[in-house]
């Protein structure tokens, strides 16, 4: 299921509808209605969302993940279910194109807009889409929070998140291989929207 990234419309102007008092005035008298216009410009997105699913039927998955822009970064939560994986690490990136199919093929490589070498969230140089690894528990769940002002919500191309990939990978990441970390297949798959 995919989700459009919701589009707050500022309260810049409201509509506003006065009626006068036709009470005690002659016939010839009418009514008047005064209307202000309402701004409908659309700003960039607060928040956005994408539905992960997984890809191989062996290694059935779900998850989400739920992004919030505030004071200059955007803060994402991600949540994830794969059975499968219980008690073991995949590794999590965001990847080019917003394009699930082919098992996740469609997504391409990882998202790299400041054309930096893969590496370790934070630590010297790392793709923007480069999340890292997520330790799953005895039932295959997990979830980070991770907070950037690498990432806006509509913003512009080098910091756009919307109409990325998010792919779950079956492996571990190991912060070096170039350009993708050694990471293993994709097993899940979401867009963000």
């Amino acid at each position: 299921m995919k989700f459009k990234s919701l589009r707050l419309v500022p309260a810049l102007s409201l509509l506003v509808l006065l009626a006068c008092n036709n009470a005690g005035k002659s016939g010839g008298e009418s009514d008047t209605v005064a209307t202000a216009a309402v701004d409908t410009t659309a700003t960039t997105a607060t928040i956005a969302h994408a539905d992960i699913s997984g890809t191989k039927s062996d290694t059935s998955g779900r998850g989400t993940a739920d992004f919030t822009a505030k004071d200059g970064k955007v803060e994402m939560k991600l949540v994830l279910n794969f059975p499968a994986k219980a008690n073991q690490t995949v590794a999590v990136h965001f990847h080019e194109h917003g394009d699930c199919s082919d098992d996740g093929e469609g997504a391409h490589g990882h998202w790299n807009p400041t054309n930096e070498k893969h590496g370790k969230w934070g630590e010297g140089e790392y793709h923007s889409g480069d999340i890292g690894n997520i330790q799953l528990d005895q039932n295959g769940r997990g979830e980070v929070t991770l907070e950037s002002d690498r990432w806006s919500i509509g913003g512009d191309e080098k910091t756009n998140i919307l109409d990325r990939a998010i792919i779950v990978h079956s492996g571990v990441d190991d912060y070096k291989t170039q350009p993708s970390g050694n990471s293993g297949s994709r097993i899940g798959c979401g867009v963000i929207k």
